[in-house]
C-alpha cells in the first residue's frame, strides 16, 4: 500500500516535479519579467466556499521545494470544516517561487478539499450505524494517492489502493473464468503458490451467485453490486455475518443512507472521486 508516510512522500516528489514540468516548461517568463530574483512576499490562502479543507501539508511540500526557504502560518489544519472568508494559511518566500507554484497549489487543493466536503457529507448521513463508507479505484491517474489521501480527511475510509493489494473478483473475471467457484479455486490456488495472504472480495449480482459464493467459500468480504433494497437485505441476512458485506453501484449521496440501514459492513462509493466538485480557493500577495 502507499499510504505510509514515506511512500506518499515519494510519490509527492514525483508529483511535484512532474506538475511543475508541465506548467512551467523552460520558465515563468512573466515572473521573470516583472519580479526582482531576490524578491520576497507574503500571501495567504483565502477560502471562498464552505468544505473540509484538504491539501494544507501538500502546499507546504510545494512551497518548500520551489524555494526551501518558505515558511508556511498554518490556522487551520487538513480535516477541519471551513467557510467562505476564512484564511487557511499564510505562507512567506520567494515571490518568483510564490507566484511559479500558485496555480500547483491551488488546483491540488481545490481538488483535495472538494474530495474531502463529500467524502465528510457521505460520512455524515451515515454516522450513527455500523457501516464505512470506502472509496474505489476510480480516480484520477497519477494523483489517485492525492485523492484517496482527501478521502480519508473527509472521515471515510480507503479501499485498495491498486490491483496489488486487495483481490477483487469481478463480473468480467468470472465470466472470462467460467463461474465463481473456478474463480475463487483459482485464486486460493495462486495465493498458496505466490505466498500471498491478500483479502480477497468476489462480487455477485444476484441472489443465485451469493449462494454459490456461499458455496464455495474461500472468501473474506462478498460484494453485492446493484442490488435493490429488499435484496440487499435479504442478501445481508442470507450471509448471516459468516463474510463481510458490501454494497455497491448506483450509491449517492441521497440514498447512502438507505443502503447502510440493511446491514452491510461496508457501502463502496465510486462518486467520492469521480463527482468531487472542486471547491473555490484563491491565493492573493499581500501589500
Amino acid at each position: 500500500m502507499i499510504a505510509d508516510e514515506q511512500s506518499t512522500k515519494t510519490f509527492l516528489d514525483f508529483f511535484v516535479e512532474q506538475a511543475l514540468r508541465e506548467d512551467v516548461g523552460d520558465g515563468d517568463h512573466t515572473s521573470q519579467a516583472c519580479i526582482p530574483a531576490d524578491a520576497r512576499s507574503r500571501a495567504r490562502l483565502l477560502v471562498k466556499d464552505p468544505g473540509v479543507l484538504a491539501g494544507v501539508e501538500v502546499a507546504r511540500h510545494i512551497f518548500q521545494k520551489v524555494d526551501p526557504g518558505a515558511r508556511l502560518d498554518v490556522f487551520i489544519e487538513d480535516g477541519k470544516a471551513v467557510s467562505a472568508g476564512d484564511v487557511a494559511f499564510e505562507v512567506e518566500c520567494n515571490t518568483r517561487a510564490l507566484l511559479m507554484a500558485e496555480r500547483l497549489v491551488l488546483n491540488t487543493m481545490q481538488r483535495m478539499t472538494g474530495i474531502a466536503t463529500l467524502s465528510n457529507r457521505f460520512k455524515f448521513e451515515v454516522e450513527d450505524l455500523p457501516v464505512k463508507i470506502l472509496d474505489t479505484r476510480k480516480t484520477t491517474p497519477l494523483i489517485r494517492f492525492l485523492e484517496k489521501w482527501a478521502v480519508r480527511l473527509g472521515g471515510c475510509q480507503n479501499y485498495r489502493f491498486g490491483l496489488y493489494d486487495w483481490i477483487m473478483i469481478k463480473d468480467n473475471h468470472i465470466d472470462a473464468c467460467g463461474g465463481i467457484r473456478q474463480a475463487l479455486e483459482r485464486v486460493a490456488a495462486y495465493q498458496k503458490e505466490q505466498g500471498l495472504n491478500l483479502g480477497v472480495t468476489i462480487e455477485v449480482r444476484n441472489l443465485v451467485e451469493l449462494y454459490e459464493a456461499l458455496d464455495a467459500g474461500g472468501f473474506t468480504r462478498v460484494l453485492l453490486d446493484n442490488f435493490e433494497i429488499p435484496l440487499l437485505r435479504e442478501a445481508v441476512l442470507t450471509v448471516n455475518n459468516r463474510f463481510e458485506t458490501e454494497a455497491s453501484g448506483g450509491v449517492n449521496i441521497h440514498n447512502v443512507r438507505q443502503v447502510a440501514m440493511t446491514g452491510v459492513d461496508f457501502v463502496s462509493v465510486g462518486a467520492l472521486t469521480h463527482s468531487a466538485v472542486s471547491l473555490d480557493l484563491s491565493l492573493k500577495v499581500m501589500k
